[in-house]
């Protein structure tokens, strides 16, 4: 690894280690405390960032600023518009082209979900200590400038 010592390392594993479970679990609990049907972590990235842009994205471009592989995106958008939480519209012209938008179903579950995922943190942070809310709530800068380290620059 490129300057870090023994220290830097671990904390790097550790971090590695706890994301995804984290996510994972935040995602799970927060889709029964709402009554959500299961919603995979993949087509909640989709409709947060389709949530973001009330234009519509193409698919080519939802894949880029996602970092996943356009195949992937296409096969998502499929299966949430067979379930009914995105839709495509054709752009003007030669009708090869589309925008992909958030159906009112999907802004709905989205917003349960945000709301249902503020209330479990907010009751499992009431019963850490002062000083564990106080770290975590320093640790959020740092957080968000790591993820600007390792997020690849836009494909050009």
């Amino acid at each position: 690894m490129r300057g870090t010592g023994d220290e830097t390392a671990r904390v790097a594993r550790r971090l590695s280690d706890r994301i995804g479970p984290f996510r994972r679990t935040l995602l799970r609990t927060s889709r029964v405390a709402a009554g959500l049907p299961d919603i995979p972590d993949a087509q909640v990235e989709v409709m947060r960032a389709l949530g973001a842009d009330e234009a519509g994205s193409a698919p080519s471009a939802l894949a880029s600023r996602l970092g996943l592989a356009r195949s992937t995106v296409s096969n998502l958008v499929s299966s949430m518009e067979q379930a009914g939480l995105v839709e495509r519209r054709l752009v003007g012209g030669d009708g090869r082209r589309a925008t992909v938008h958030l159906t009112p179903l999907a802004t709905e579950r989205l917003r349960t979900y945000d709301e249902a995922a503020t209330t479990v943190l907010v009751d499992a942070l009431g019963r850490l200590s002062a000083d564990d809310r106080a770290a975590l709530a320093a640790a959020l800068p740092a957080l968000e400038r790591l993820h600007r380290e390792i997020t690849p620059p836009p494909a050009s």
